[in-house]
Formats: structure tokens, C-alpha cells, sequence
């Protein structure tokens, strides 16, 4: 027996990261391969499943562009320049934003961008303040922006928010940090998130409620009284998705009867949280 062979795992440990070694040190030109060697690993378990997702995440967010994850514009939570700060004030508890593009006339020109932190800061010295008084500039980048090139930016210049601009120079959406991040490590949970909650439906005030994509129709009728039919889904989040006909992104909204869902959190194969507010 040769002492100096090295045990089987620890072979098959070094052929990869060979292979890898190999891919790297030369000209890459196929994406392809390289998933098929993270695969590889992946299944001699070198690679936990959420490393090989991460991986994956990093290659898509060197293809994609910002046109791809932006909020739309028509579901930007947005506030006039010219609104006092006490004013605005409901709005940015609702909505538990931390930024708020700042518009001029409308929806497509976005002037500026308002910081929770600095209305907290102002409210009490000075109500009667505008937002145009506190806003700080809004950051800008097209549409076809490259998401590692922007992420780059976002940590350079220490941003979160930028408002996205069709190439007429309009606001056509918004991005954040949390966006792109998101494509590689999936959904980011935050203080407002219920998933872990053992509850199916969390009712926040009077008229608004956030569910679990996985509520059974059963007990949203049964909660709320209500007559959902769904002969192919049993679930709140199968519903929409069969009502709309496609997976829809988070911040997409759906009216039926007296109800209107918005997505707070969904992935490209199923909604985990939904808003819910009664008409």
C-alpha cells in the first residue's frame, strides 16, 4: 500500500479546485463550463447548495442590467417637493421606507431624494418645512447599467438609492442596494418581515394585513369572510400568480373584490410575503 496517496476526498478536493485553478488562470469564455464545475462540486459536496446559489447569483448579476430588477415607476412611493414635512409624515410610517424620490410635477421627473432619518431630524424644530427644504440629491443611472457595475458604484460612493432614467433622461424606476444584493443571496428579511412568524395572516392596523404566500384559500375565506375560488391552487400565493399569469416582482399589485394584494417578497418560483389591504 502507498502511504503517500492522499485519501479519496481529499484527491477529489484537489481535482477541482485544479480545474477551477485552470478555468481561471486562462481565458474564460464559457459561463457554461464554470457552472457545470461549481455543479460538480456542489455534488461531491465540496460546495453547500446556498454557495453554489450565491455563485450562480454572481454570474447572473454580471449579465444582468438595471432595467431588469428596477421598481417601475408607477410603484415608486414618492412625495412632492413643495409638501410640509408634517404632511408626509403618515405616509413614510405606512410605508416604512427609509427614502423617497422627491418629485417635481409628476412621477417621471424625480428631483431629489428624501431621507427618513433627516424628516425625523427636522419635524420637531420645524413642521412647516418642504421637502424640497431637506431633500438630498438623487443619484441617476440608465437603464442598461451593468448590476456588478452599479453595485460597484453603490459602494464607492456610498449609496443606497438610485432612480433609474430612460434614455429621454425620465425617471423610469428606482434601484437600491438591497436589489442587487438580493440577486445574489435571495430576499433580505428586516425588522418589518413576518415570515418567521407561525401565523399565516398578521394584521397590522385596522384595513392592512400581511400573509404568508403559503395561507391556504381556505383560511384566508374563513378569516376574512370572503369567497376566493381557485380550483388549481390551494394557496393565497398560487391564487395571484394564477390571476395574473405570470410570477410578479415585488411591488406588483393585484385588486380583487374588496381586496388589494401587493408583493413584498417573492422569487422567481413562488411569494412568501404579500400585503393586503381591505378596500
Amino acid at each position: 500500500m502507498n502511504d503517500d496517496k492522499p485519501p479519496r476526498n481529499q484527491a477529489s478536493r484537489k481535482s477541482w479546485i485544479s480545474k477551477i485553478g485552470q478555468l481561471l488562470g486562462g481565458d474564460i469564455q464559457d459561463q457554461d463550463e464554470l457552472l457545470e464545475i461549481l455543479k460538480d462540486a456542489r455534488e461531491k459536496h465540496l460546495l453547500d447548495a446556498e454557495g453554489l446559489s450565491m455563485m450562480e447569483g454572481v454570474l447572473q448579476v454580471a449579465e444582468m442590467r438595471v432595467r431588469d430588477i428596477m421598481i417601475p415607476r408607477i410603484q415608486m412611493v414618492v412625495v412632492p417637493k413643495n409638501i410640509n414635512l408634517e404632511t408626509i409624515y403618515p405616509l413614510v410610517i405606512e410605508s416604512s421606507h427609509s427614502r423617497f424620490p422627491v418629485i417635481e410635477d409628476d412621477r417621471s421627473q424625480v428631483i431629489g431624494i428624501l431621507m427618513a432619518k433627516d424628516l425625523l431630524a427636522h419635524i420637531l424644530d420645524n413642521k412647516q418645512l418642504t421637502v424640497e427644504n431637506i431633500m438630498r440629491p438623487a443619484s441617476v443611472v440608465p437603464e442598461s447599467k451593468r448590476l456588478n457595475v452599479l453595485l460597484r458604484e453603490f459602494r464607492t460612493e456610498r449609496n443606497h438609492m438610485a432612480i433609474v432614467v430612460d434614455e429621454y433622461g425620465t425617471a423610469a424606476g428606482l434601484v437600491t442596494i438591497e436589489d442587487v444584493l438580493e440577486q445574489i443571496v435571495g430576499e433580505i428579511e428586516d425588522e418589518h418581515d413576518v415570515e418567521d412568524n407561525t401565523d399565516f395572516i398578521l394584521q397590522r392596523n385596522k384595513d392592512e394585513y400581511v400573509l404568508k404566500g403559503l395561507t391556504p384559500i381556505d383560511d384566508f375565506n374563513d378569516y376574512f369572510s370572503a369567497n376566493l375560488q381557485d380550483d388549481e391552487f390551494d394557496t393565497i400565493g398560487g391564487f395571484i400568480v394564477h390571476r395574473l399569469e405570470y410570477f410578479p416582482k415585488k411591488g406588483e399589485k393585484l385588486e380583487v373584490d374588496k381586496f388589494r394584494f401587493e408583493v413584498l417578497r417573492a422569487d422567481s418560483r413562488r411569494l412568501h410575503l404579500i400585503k393586503l389591504k381591505l378596500k
